[in-house]
């Protein structure tokens, strides 16, 4: 985010740097890190957070016993499906059900159809408010994921050129990791034609 120049920027007033101009802004931008020193999460969560969060994630399942129900893969890939695309082609057939009930087949219930319409009504509410925090805490976990990655591939790195050099001991660790980059399987030489 750009930060308005002030006496204090350390920036001069016939500075060389493109761009700045008078009454104007200077963009503040991180210096790029080597990877080996990415850390672009450090956040601890203390008892009592983790207490709470895990109350309130218990008091919501509480809540929902009994409400929600759980799918397969292949129900949920042969179900059909309303999607954005098709909400207001929903929403005519409930108006013209409801206004015509003469053209309604006699196979479907009504009064479920409007159950059904009011539980998706009552739910998705809930739904749009715990959908960003569960994206949060998503996001949240693949951040720290990807930062110890990151450090546990400059672990091997160094495991690995130690293990090159006859370091004690190193040559364990990195048999026991390497399995995790098995590589490319070695190709078989056809053997020449006899003549």
């Amino acid at each position: 985010m750009p930060q308005s120049l002030s006496y204090d920027s350390g920036l001069a007033w016939d500075d060389l740097t493109p761009g700045i101009v008078w009454d104007g802004f200077v963009t503040t931008t991180k210096p790029k890190r080597p990877m080996a020193s990415d850390n672009r999460i450090s956040l601890e969560i203390t008892a009592a957070q983790k207490a709470a969060i895990v109350s309130a994630v218990g008091a919501l399942k509480t809540a929902l016993d009994g409400i929600t129900i759980n799918l397969t893969v292949d129900e949920k890939q042969s179900l059909p499906r309303i999607s954005d695309g098709t909400l207001a082609f929903d929403e005519k057939c409930a108006a013209y059900m409801a206004s015509r009930a003469d053209l309604v087949p006699s196979f479907l219930d009504a009064a479920e159809m409007a159950k059904d319409r009011k539980l998706v009504a009552d739910l998705l509410p809930c739904l749009r408010e715990i959908a960003p925090i569960c994206e949060g805490l998503e996001d949240t976990i693949m951040l720290a994921n990807s930062d110890n990655y990151v450090g546990d591939l400059a672990f091997y790195q160094n495991v690995r050129q130690a293990a090159k050099r006859g370091v004690s001991g190193a040559d364990t660790i990195y048999n026991d990791l390497k399995t995790r980059f098995p590589g490319r399987p070695k190709k078989d030489t056809p053997n020449p034609p006899t003549p």
